[in-house]
C-alpha cells in the first residue's frame, strides 16, 4: 500500500534549542526540529543528532510514518464497522433460529413456573 500524501503546506515547522548531551553545539544553536501537521494533529519532536538537517531529514520521515500509520488504523476501524453491520444485518442461521426457539420455551416455562395459579 503506498503512503499517504503528505503536502508541505499542512505542516508547521519550527526550529528549538536541543536538551541533554552535545555540548556548546547544543546549548548555541536550534538543533532541535519540531513539525505539526495540522489536519491530523500529529507533533513530532526530533533532536537525536547534533545536527539540524539530520534532525529535519529524522523529523519529516517520522511524520510520514505516523500519518501513515494513522491513516491504516482508519482504514481498519472503517472495514470492521462495515463488517459488523454486515453481521447484524444478515439473516439467521436455521441452527441459530432453532436455538433462538429453544431459548424462547425455555424462558416460557420459567415464567409459567413463577406465575401462581388463579384458581388454587
Amino acid at each position: 500500500m503506498g503512503s499517504y500524501p503528505l503536502r508541505k503546506e499542512d505542516v508547521i515547522e519550527s526550529f528549538v534549542r536541543s536538551s541533554g548531551p552535545g555540548g556548546q553545539n547544543v546549548n548555541k544553536l536550534a538543533t532541535c526540529v519540531q513539525l505539526w501537521h495540522k489536519p491530523t494533529r500529529i507533533r513530532i519532536k526530533c533532536q537525536k543528532h547534533r545536527s539540524q538537517l539530520l534532525n529535519r531529514q529524522e523529523a519529516w520521515q517520522l511524520l510520514q510514518e505516523a500519518i501513515d500509520e494513522k491513516h491504516v488504523q482508519g482504514l481498519k476501524a472503517l472495514k470492521q464497522r462495515k463488517e459488523r453491520i454486515r453481521r447484524q444485518n444478515r439473516k439467521p442461521s436455521r441452527s441459530a433460529k432453532e436455538q433462538m426457539l429453544e431459548n424462547k420455551r425455555q424462558q416460557s416455562i420459567k415464567k409459567r413456573n413463577r406465575r401462581k395459579d388463579k384458581y388454587e
